[in-house]
């Protein structure tokens, strides 16, 4: 019984610290830096093309109707619609957001490539926000590991622990409301 017990009180004991050659070097830093950079960039890069539709800037506007909702299985699904432009003419076949049901109508904007529709006005706003926000949580504590790296004194890594906590904040707000705001 004392055996299992040191064990179990070893295993909470403070190992020693990590030498030197442990840590990844100066290179080893500036690569795992620049992947986190690109990591919390890239949803940010990838979404402008849907912010620019959500808003209407770019594609044709009109009105979606879901017509079918097929189970891919696993809580995916595949939509089908039709899209009828505002300027009249033919509605058009095209994919719906997988989030939608049959029957749903509402305002949409057209890709230029003619293949789906996306919601527009605040809910499609929202909703293509989402992304955007998540990239700004990713970057939220991206100071502070800066002035980590760089060996900045305690006042301004706080400061930046207290600016990180406030974009992550911000961050899932915004997540939240765009995932509402998608599958309302």
């Amino acid at each position: 019984m004392s055996d299992a017990f040191e064990n179990i009180a070893g295993a909470f004991q403070p190992g020693a610290a990590p030498g030197p050659g442990r840590t990844p070097g100066p290179i080893g830093m500036t690569i795992l830096l620049i992947c986190w950079v690109g990591l919390g960039l890239m949803p940010l890069v990838l979404s402008v093309s849907d912010l620019k539709l959500a808003t209407g800037e770019i594609g044709t506007a009109g009105t979606l109707t879901v017509v079918s909702c097929e189970s891919l299985g696993e809580g995916r699904y595949d939509c089908k619609g039709s899209f009828a432009p505002d300027g009249g003419g033919a509605a058009v076949a095209v994919a719906a957001s997988p989030d939608s049901t049959a029957g749903d109508v509402k305002r949409a904007q057209l890709t230029p490539e003619g293949d789906r529709a996306v919601p527009t006005g605040t809910p499609g706003l929202l909703s293509a926000l989402t992304m955007p926000f998540l990239g700004v949580g990713v970057l939220a504590f991206l100071p502070y590991v800066f002035l980590y790296v760089f060996g900045a004194r305690r006042g301004p890594r706080r400061a930046a622990v207290a600016f990180g906590s406030l974009l992550t904040a911000v961050s899932l707000a915004g997540v939240v409301a765009g995932l509402v705001a998608a599958y309302s």
